[in-house]
């Protein structure tokens, strides 16, 4: 049986883009679904390529699905997966709000990954140097991503996209400093090109607080300057992995 048995499709009515809901009805079973999805696509790459290259989220959500893919994984090869992050917040690694610290402590420490296959977002650098850093090693990759993993805001906001900023709305940089006003904070983060390139585009969401901004960015009205996360049209469809909470305003009857 499947860990997230309620699945359903919804096409935006403006995009046309894709997005396959998978309704987690428990917190365990949202991280274990996240889990059995990345080993998945570890398989099915692998049987074409030599590696694997997938992009991280940072955040409080993830955190229980990289805890139990740290105890669940040690036995996938390591030494052929790549990681990446999707933003970083213009910090030390070892500062309490490095989203590589909390990857670190939640997955990394616990499986046998080779440090040269850990490609962090250096946030210890000037935001401009360590988007510019960034961008050398995203070059360097031969083909779009394998498997991104991506979370939501309650503005809407995905990686460091956040409303009314230009990141939005970059067409040549693959990654890029951007100041978040919501936030007072600098951060480094990917952009549009990179994430809408990849072959297959994860959401993780939880919390009756991202009903709204997971019922705009599915259905509503085209408006990525206000729902950030509109901007993303991967050839896939997009496939997201919701609590009931989450999920609520996206369920409930049309009036």
């Amino acid at each position: 049986m499947a860990v997230c048995p309620t699945r359903f499709e919804r096409m935006h009515p403006y995009t046309g883009q894709v997005h396959e809901v998978h309704l987690c009805p428990t917190e365990t079973d949202l991280h274990r679904a996240v889990v059995e999805d990345f080993r998945a696509a570890v398989e099915a790459t692998l049987k074409v390529y030599e590696d694997f290259h997938a992009v991280l989220a940072g955040g409080r959500t993830p955190r229980g699905a990289y805890a139990l893919l740290a105890q669940e994984g040690r036995d996938l090869p390591w030494e052929r997966i790549h990681l990446y992050w999707s933003d970083e917040r213009a910090v030390p690694p070892d500062h309490p709000l490095s989203n590589y610290r909390m990857v670190r402590e939640t997955l990394l420490d616990g499986v046998p990954i080779p440090p040269e296959n850990v490609h962090r977002i250096p946030g210890e650098q000037p935001p401009e140097q360590a988007a510019a850093h960034y961008e050398a090693v995203l070059a360097r990759l031969t083909r779009p991503f394998d498997w991104v993993l991506l979370g939501l805001g309650p503005d809407g906001h995905t990686a460091s996209l956040f409303p009314g900023t230009e990141a939005i709305h970059e067409t040549r940089r693959r990654a890029m400093a951007v100041y978040a006003p919501s936030q007072k904070q600098w951060r480094i983060t990917l952009t549009p090109p990179v994430l809408n390139t990849a072959a297959r585009v994860r959401f993780l969401v939880a919390g009756e607080a991202k009903a709204a901004a997971v019922q705009a960015v599915i259905t509503g009205p085209y408006q990525p300057d206000r729902w950030p996360a509109q901007i993303l049209h991967p050839p896939q469809p997009i496939r997201w992995f919701l609590d009931a909470s989450a999920a609520a305003l996206l369920l409930a009857p049309s009036p």
